[in-house]
């Protein structure tokens, strides 16, 4: 895989406090991330903002839906310059880019921008969800990868891939090596929202799953072993 964007969620960066941002967790991430860059990988990250604000949790606590969301793209662009700062501090050259207008702290997504960065040996972090209220950063991920013409979606979790029911319930639960977009609809796999899922599967781009805790998993997935899952249209099989 050339090109690929990484999806994080926001969950990852809490740490075991399960809020805010952990620097430690944060460096673990940077260091992760740096082993792909040395690969010589194009990399776009899309993470999320629930470590701060969740904007469906909030309308449940009496929020304002569309506030709400708007709320939890601001949480994801806290996040994303958390980790531009650390990124660069390493001496990865990192570009921020935002769905969200916020130009005093990031540029606005445009996809030939964005692939501007990429091809010029810049990471680039997409933040600001997809600008709209309404969409999970899973959708906005998946969007921003079809506009910079990613090979992958790459989706970060803390369970090595997909399975027929809970890992961390049942002991006996299933790992798929690979599944088609198909199979994981007619088996009620939640691997993504229905609207990110549908978008992967429309336009032919492959979602891998994997444990992103694990230290060198993103190595290997971008090596193309079995480190995950992959879910992708029977014809790429």
């Amino acid at each position: 895989m050339k090109r690929v964007l990484i999806k994080l969620s926001g969950e990852s960066l809490a740490g075991k406090d399960g809020y805010g941002i952990d620097a430690e967790r944060v460096d673990y991430y940077v260091e992760e991330i740096m082993k792909a860059v040395s690969m010589g990988t194009q990399i776009a990250i899309v993470i999320g903002g629930g470590n701060i604000f969740r904007g469906v949790k909030g309308a449940t606590a009496g929020f304002d839906r569309v506030q709400g969301d708007y709320m939890g793209m601001m949480a994801t662009i806290i996040n994303s310059l958390a980790l531009q700062t650390t990124l660069e501090e390493h001496g990865v050259k990192t570009k921020v880019l935002s769905g969200l207008p916020v130009e005093r702290v990031a540029e606005a997504m445009s996809a030939s921008r964005a692939i501007e960065y990429i091809e010029s040996g810049n990471l680039v972090i997409i933040a600001g969800g997809s600008g709209n209220p309404f969409f999970t950063t899973d959708t906005a991920g998946v969007l921003r990868a079809l506009e910079i013409k990613a090979d992958a979606i790459l989706k970060g979790t803390r369970v090595d891939g997909v399975y027929d029911k809970d890992p961390e319930k049942f002991d006996d639960a299933r790992k798929y090596v690979s599944l088609s977009f198909d199979e994981a609809i007619a088996k009620s796999l939640k691997i993504m929202d229905q609207t990110a899922f549908t978008l992967c599967k429309e336009n032919d781009l492959p979602i891998v799953v994997f444990n992103i805790n694990v230290p060198s998993t993103l190595v290997r997935v971008l090596k193309g072993e079995n480190a995950g899952t992959i879910v992708k249209n029977p014809k790429n099989q």
